[in-house]
């Protein structure tokens, strides 16, 4: 059984672009390590500038083998470059009954 996630990533200035790059390939890298299933991940933007991300790992061992491997480890610190994180209770959407959001096409860009 798979672990859903949703991750909000903020660009740093002038890092939309590196970012976007990341988000293409970070489920394929996860993928090929054997962390994440095959379930279509969906990404969007919120209204102010955060992309977030919806994956499912394969399962709750697998967030934890995620620390230790060289290629995730190597990846994620790109992302400390090009981002913060951010609580989803942050995004404006939050407040709302029914939180809309800008699609963000991530699938057959890379991997």
């Amino acid at each position: 059984m798979g672990y859903m996630v949703i991750v909000a990533y903020r660009p740093k200035p002038g890092k939309e672009a590196d970012l976007l790059q990341l988000v293409r390939e970070h489920l394929p890298i996860l993928r090929q390590e054997g962390l994440a299933t095959d379930r279509p991940p969906q990404a969007m933007w919120s209204r102010d500038g955060v992309i977030l991300e919806i994956f499912e790992w394969a399962s709750p061992e697998a967030v934890e083998k995620a620390h230790t491997n060289p290629a995730v480890l190597k990846l994620w610190e790109r992302f400390d470059q090009a981002c913060t994180f951010e609580k989803l209770a942050n995004l404006p959407e939050a407040q709302e009954m029914f939180a809309h959001f800008q699609p963000v096409e991530i699938q057959g860009s890379s991997g």
